[in-house]
C-alpha cells in the first residue's frame, strides 16, 4: 500500500494530537506508511486545499461539521467519519487508524 495520508479535525488541535501519537505508534506496530495529522476546525479548508489528503476523521467535539466537511471533500472524493465517541476519549489509536484505513479501502 502506497503511503497513507490521515487528516484529524478537532476544535483546537490540541487534544487530537495525543491521538495522532497514538495512531502513528499503531501504524509503526503493522508496518504501514502513512502521514497522521491534526488540525483546528479553523484551519481545516486550507489543509484540504493544499494536502493531499486520503481520509479525513473528526474530533466528536466537531460532530456538528460534519456535513460542512462532506461537501467540500466531495469533489475531491475523499472519505470521511466522526471519531468514535469512546475510542476518542480512551485514545484508542488502533481502532482508530483501522476506521481510517476501513474508510480508505470503501472509498
Amino acid at each position: 500500500m502506497s503511503k497513507k495520508t490521515i487528516m484529524l479535525i478537532c476544535s483546537a488541535g490540541m487534544s487530537t494530537s495525543l491521538l495522532v501519537t497514538k495512531m502513528q505508534k499503531a501504524a509503526t506496530e503493522k508496518s504501514l506508511d502513512v502521514d497522521i495529522f491534526a488540525v483546528a476546525a479553523s484551519d481545516a479548508d486550507n489543509q484540504i486545499a493544499s494536502k493531499t489528503i486520503d481520509v479525513v476523521l473528526l474530533g466528536p467535539q466537531v460532530r456538528f461539521m460534519e456535513k460542512q466537511i462532506e461537501e467540500k471533500l466531495a469533489p475531491k472524493s475523499i472519505p470521511s467519519a466522526v471519531i468514535n465517541m469512546a475510542d476518542y476519549g480512551t485514545m484508542n489509536g488502533e481502532k482508530v487508524l483501522n476506521l481510517a484505513l476501513n474508510l480508505i479501502k470503501g472509498a
